[in-house]
């Protein structure tokens, strides 16, 4: 085999990771969904077919929650500032509709402007709700609290800020829904507490929920697909992706004990945690043109007259930083998705960090680690450069028996088979090596691609930003000149169309290159580079080894 395929190889296994990617956007096959009862159920004189919560684990509950029509009610806004989170909290079932991350602007060029997680405009819908399913009166996401005051702001010197809102009815049920925002956290505590006046046993559920409307075309990353929509956790199934196209299918009915929900974008996360080693009744709905909702409903609780009970949850809302998130629950830190290499890309990831942590530069990290994967590669490397040395090395005699046997393709393969063997050459020899560290290279292109620790990392002089495209395209062309450099160590393709194509390469590349995040393109150029030198001290090495010897 012609040694020119290994860079064939290469281009190839790339090629595929993003036809795959565009597959897995767009023809990734749905998931089987349990059956789903439905029941019909009233709220403000509008029926909505939705799921019936089964009567195990979760007994005798309510029906989930209903969305009336896409346009989300207001009832006043309360403001919460912390020293990472600028939120809103609307006193209409007290959702939580926005929130800003404040240290994560937008883009370098306004740097004051944080990036805005969750919203409730027209255009765009990531909402947090959660509310009480109860025949004895309770509030749900259409109910209207009160606050004792219109704005919140954790205080210097304070770990905790707590925004309390109340409802009763006039039966005497008072509910009281407490958020809980804590210093350098992106985790919010939520607590609806329950204080019976009435004469009778109050009994009933609590629900989390996500609203959020499909990404649009300025939410998706041009010419590199990430992941969009709803997960859910469980200790048997592990991480899985409940999709818009699976919710607008099937309405997700399912028990779950341990889990977790999420609605996951690049670089963010926004999760619903209920309390451990407790059964959830998870559930999804698509509504016609409004918000599609990702929710679960608790157990039931009874709380007796004069007595109170209350249900408690923890809602994450901030980046996909891997050190966070394994605080939070060590599950969690599979929203960072590295697809089927996540074995191979968490260690990589590991690696990476603790190089930053002594260059405190994500730039010159990632050209250590690709120094570190090159070394760690170095014999298999060494195995198929040689092979690529002598099969350039033999370059004249093969071309020789091609045109000697060129009518006659039996005989030219018998005396090329018979060359190789009296040079003691395998000519797989330089392909075989190289297939070996694929996966490795992928794991590591999904690490530059989900890790948030890229977004806006600076690297040196015009790379302000190894999230995005070089704006200069210079990383880019200097891939596209060490490709060609490297085709110029091999040795030269006898078929004429192989030769054309291997010519072209260079330039595909370079295009594909030029509009992909720039920390991408620094290990592509990197690990070129090194390959570079690599192969050049061994082809001299060969060459100047069998002159001495002729």
């Amino acid at each position: 085999m012609d040694n020119q395929r290994i860079i064939l190889f290469f281009a190839l296994s790339f090629v595929l990771l993003l036809i795959w990617q565009a597959w897995q956007k767009d023809f990734a096959p749905p998931s089987s969904s349990p059956s789903v009862t439905t029941e019909q159920v009233t709220d403000n004189a509008v029926k909505v077919d939705i799921p019936a919560v089964p009567s195990s684990p979760v007994e005798q509950a309510p029906a989930t929650p209903v969305i009336i029509d896409n346009k989300l009610e207001s009832a006043g806004r309360i403001h919460v500032v912390t020293d990472v989170l600028d939120a809103e909290i609307d006193k209409r079932g007290a959702d939580l509709r926005q929130v800003d991350l404040l240290q994560y602007p937008v883009d370098l060029s306004k740097k004051r402007q944080p990036f805005r997680l969750m919203q409730d405009s027209e255009r765009r819908v990531l909402i947090a709700q959660s509310g009480l399913l109860s025949a004895n009166g309770a509030p749900d996401h259409h109910a209207v609290y009160t606050a004792d005051k219109q704005e919140y702001r954790l205080a210097k010197g304070d770990d905790a800020l707590k925004v309390a809102l109340s409802w009763h009815d006039e039966n005497g049920i008072e509910v009281i829904k407490t958020y809980t925002f804590s210093r350098n956290s992106y985790v919010i505590g939520v607590e609806h507490q329950v204080n019976n006046g009435s004469k009778s046993d109050w009994k009933g559920h609590e629900y989390q929920q996500l609203q959020r409307t499909r990404p649009g075309d300025d939410e998706k990353t041009r010419f590199i697909y990430t992941y969009t929509g709803g997960v859910i956790y469980s200790e048997q199934e592990k991480y899985e992706k409940i999709d818009f196209d699976k919710m607008d299918n099937n309405n997700l009915s399912r028990d779950i004990t341990s889990g977790w929900l999420a609605m996951i974008q690049h670089y963010f996360v926004t999760a619903w945690l209920p309390p451990q080693k407790q059964t959830y009744q998870y559930y999804t709905k698509a509504p016609d043109n409004r918000p599609y909702v990702l929710g679960m409903v608790s157990p039931e609780q009874t709380v007796t007259p004069g007595d109170s009970g209350s249900f408690s949850s923890r809602l994450y809302v901030g980046p996909k930083e891997q050190k966070r998130l394994g605080r939070v629950t060590e599950s969690l830190k599979l929203t960072v998705d590295y697809g089927i290499l996540t074995i191979l890309a968490e260690p990589i990831f590991w690696l990476l960090t603790h190089i930053h942590t002594l260059l405190n530069n994500w730039g010159f990290s990632i050209i250590v680690l690709t120094l570190i994967i090159k070394l760690l590669f170095y014999k298999l490397s060494e195995a198929s450069y040689r092979s690529m040395a002598n099969m350039r090395r033999l370059a004249p005699r093969v071309t020789s028996i091609r045109e000697r046997f060129s009518d006659d393709r039996q005989r030219m393969s018998q005396a090329m088979m018979e060359l190789y063997k009296k040079e003691k050459i395998n000519p797989l020899g330089g392909c075989l090596p190289m297939l070996v560290q694929i996966p490795v290279f992928i794991a590591l292109y999904w690490v530059l691609l989900e890790s948030v620790e890229m977004r806006q990392a600076p690297f040196i002089l015009w790379i302000h930003d190894l999230s995005i495209k070089d704006p200069y395209y210079i990383l880019p062309l200097l891939m596209g000149i060490s490709m060609f450099v490297q085709q110029r160590l091999n040795p030269p393709p006898p078929d004429p169309v192989q030769a054309k194509v291997m010519m072209a390469l260079p330039f595909i590349f370079t295009l594909f290159f030029a509009f992909f995040p720039a920390g991408l393109v620094l290990y592509w150029v990197a690990n070129s580079m090194i390959s570079i030198l690599q192969q050049w001290v061994i082809t001299r090495r060969i060459e100047k080894s069998h002159s001495n010897n002729g």
